[in-house]
């Protein structure tokens, strides 16, 4: 069975993650790539599914949990009757192929160890077969070969690979778990654990050395960046949104989908944080794969791509696993793929302005992108979507996706400026910008309720809304910005945490009510107090944005899942999810500052991270 989210580690190696439990269970793991098929996917199943678990054989009294400094290298320290030993687990930083490295480490007295291998590949769904070489561990299916060397003798047993052993205090045993594909005729050569260990150490320290931000709660932002940088791809630049799929939304839904894809929106939202915190390398690396990976004609912009900006994510259910606690269907691929989303022009020619303003020089073919996509939403503005948070009951008239329409316009008038650049183009931007605002406070805006709706002629409060003031679309004083803030906090406001909508009209979203909260949008909430001034008045508030204050118990080292659901005081949603990384930076700059988390250029804002 496998354990709470919030009680799983994240090790990656900027290809792909692995998420690694308080018993010593790996259940999660898809190698080469982050939407590889998972060898280990127990985390949706059973232990049949496929795991790697390494712990001490007899009884626990004691479980202490850690990351070594400003690393992704996880210690897990065990204290029993006979003594104490802790495991490290990392990634290394990728050669020509994957490992996964688990060093046992003997600290007290002689402590028996246990380690059982389940390899699965493809979901759970194939039973490779298993070789033993004269100094390696085989598993061979279809394209995908695993290869374990260890000084510790292993056995079968029942179609698993088992191993008993003792460690001393002062004692060092690795176990080095490469993934390859099957077809080539030699394995992997041997990796010294050792200095694997120290090199992966001095890789984090170094990337972590760069960060910019000093002032309180900066553990936390080390932490969460941490996390961002490791769902970077590396070999392409994308940031996939998720190391995992089909973590429900809420304990035992329906509502369970794969986030392992670069999704621009949510990929904008983490290059606020990464250039606030002086990445800007990682900013200029993201900026090229979206040039690769939108080319082509505006009308055919996804919300999301491939790690390598593939297009087609065909999304398919996986009926032998019974998902996490019960929550089916367990899916693979997603099918908003093809949802029309007019937000992500806002944010894509934000994210472009913002590279900008953070140090990178203006780009040719950026430049040029903007100006297609420009003219396509010049045209399509008006369109009804499918809205910020991919409902599938049917396209509207999104509030939320009129307020960022106007975003790019105004993010394009403010680059012009800034080149000098005039023309009969810019007086078309103007008139464009100036009619998504006129029409969205006419249509957007309930007088009954004193506030802002999710969709025109709705009676529904949309927590998106809250981005209005931090964006720039209105003040944050303006009357209708303090209605619409103090509605959402009356209405989708739960045991602390702001819900993404009211779920009055469920044909929304197309699929049956329930689910838990969205950190995201408790960000945002915190972002429109300080912007009101309300952080005096509400300094509870605004400090549980800064610590990622929940229901739920407090996860290892800040690594956050997406979601909470209070009413079971458990964490759910995808794992470990970057906009509530970015969000929790979000938060710890507005408790030190008090100034919001995303530039506000109408409202005069001071520059800092986007809270998401």
């Amino acid at each position: 069975m496998p354990e709470r989210i919030e009680d799983y580690g994240v090790i990656g190696d900027l290809q792909s993650a692995a998420l690694v439990g308080r018993s010593g269970s790996i259940d999660w793991l898809c190698f080469p790539r982050f939407d590889s098929g998972a060898c280990f996917a127990a985390l949706l199943g059973t232990e049949e599914h496929g795991r790697w678990l390494l712990r001490p054989a007899g009884e626990v009294r004691a479980v202490q949990r850690r990351y070594l400094g400003e690393t992704l290298v996880l210690e897990t320290e065990y204290r029993t009757d006979e003594g104490r030993v802790r495991v490290l687990d990392f990634m290394p930083p990728r050669g020509s192929e994957p490992d996964l490295v688990r060093i046992v480490e003997g600290l007290e007295g002689r402590v028996p160890m246990r380690m059982q291998l389940i390899a699965r590949f493809d979901y759970g769904s194939i039973v490779p077969w298993v070789l033993q070489t004269k100094d390696a561990w085989l598993a061979i299916a279809g394209p995908d070969a695993l290869c374990l060397r260890t000084p510790v003798a292993t056995r079968g047993e029942e179609l698993t690979t088992v191993a008993e052993f003792d460690v001393q205090a002062g004692e060092r045993v690795p176990f080095v778990l490469a993934w390859f594909p099957s077809h080539l005729a030699e394995v992997p050569p041997p990796l010294d654990a050792t200095q694997a260990l120290a090199e992966t150490c001095d890789f984090w320290r170094d990337w972590s050395s760069r960060c910019t931000y000093e002032g309180d709660y900066r553990e936390a932002v080390i932490r969460s960046l941490l996390v961002l940088k490791a769902l970077t791809y590396a070999p392409t630049g994308g940031i996939v949104a998720a190391a995992t799929t089909s973590l429900p939304e809420s304990i035992g839904g329906i509502r369970n989908w794969d986030y392992r894809y670069c999704w621009l929106r949510d990929a904008t939202f983490a290059l606020h944080a990464l250039g606030s915190a002086g990445y800007i390398e990682e900013v200029a690396a993201w900026r090229t794969w979206l040039l690769r990976a939108v080319a082509g004609d505006p009308a055919d912009l996804q919300i999301m791509y491939g790690p390598a900006g593939e297009r087609r994510l065909t999304e398919l259910e996986l009926a032998w696993l019974p998902g996490y606690e019960g929550s089916t269907p367990v899916r693979i691929g997603n099918a908003a793929s093809q949802q029309l989303q007019l937000d992500i022009y806002g944010e894509i020619l934000d994210a472009l302005y913002e590279a900008v303003l953070h140090g990178l020089p203006p780009e040719h073919h950026a430049i040029g992108l903007q100006m297609e996509l420009l003219r396509w939403l010049e045209e399509n503005w008006r369109q009804p979507d499918d809205g910020l948070w991919e409902v599938r009951g049917g396209r509207r008239q999104f509030t939320h996706s009129k307020v960022m329409a106007w975003v790019a316009f105004d993010r394009a008038l403010k680059a012009a400026e800034g080149r000098d650049f005039h023309g009969p183009i810019v007086e078309t931007w103007k008139h464009a910008r100036d009619d998504i605002h006129a029409e969205a406070l006419e249509r957007g805006f309930d007088t009954e309720q004193r506030a802002f709706v999710q969709s025109y002629g709705s009676k529904v409060l949309d927590a998106s809304l809250l981005l209005i003031p931090i964006v720039g679309f209105l003040p944050p004083d303006d009357e209708r910005v303090v209605g619409t803030d103090a509605a959402i906090e009356r209405r989708l406001l739960r045991d602390g945490l702001v819900e993404r909508y009211e779920e009055v009209e469920a044909e929304v979203d197309g699929l049956p009510a329930g689910e838990g909260a969205f950190f995201l949008c408790t960000y945002w909430l915190a972002d429109c107090l300080i912007l009101m001034g309300a952080r005096r008045r509400r300094p509870r508030a605004v400090r549980a944005a800064a610590r990622g204050t929940d229901g739920s118990r407090a996860p290892l080292g800040g690594v956050r899942p997406g979601r909470a659901a209070p009413a079971r005081q458990l964490s759910a949603g995808l794992f470990p999810r970057r906009t509530r990384q970015h969000g929790a930076q979000s938060g710890a700059r507005q408790a030190r500052r008090g100034s919001p988390a995303r530039p506000s250029p109408t409202c005069g804002a001071e520059s800092a991270t986007r809270a998401a």
